[in-house]
């Protein structure tokens, strides 16, 4: 069942991703795993699946430049 769990909200970070850049969910899938975001949210599901959304993306987001990738939020505020 956690596994399942697991796989629901990777599933879910991957398209909300995937529609914020504007990048079909299978582009998004290969950038988050090339940039460790896949990784990352496995490992650190406990606490990353009680934030919200956005708050997990822009997680996604910092842990994907850290490692060399070059896509950027944009924020309004």
């Amino acid at each position: 069942m956690i596994k399942e769990n697991i796989i629901e909200y990777i599933t879910l970070c991957i398209g909300v991703f995937a529609n914020n850049f504007g990048i079909s969910n299978f582009h998004a899938y290969q950038y988050l795993k090339k940039y460790q975001a896949i990784k990352f949210m496995i490992d650190y599901y406990d606490i990353e699946h009680t934030l919200s959304i956005d708050e997990a993306i822009e997680d996604c987001v910092n842990i994907c430049q850290r490692n060399g990738g070059s896509l950027k939020l944009n924020k309004i505020n």
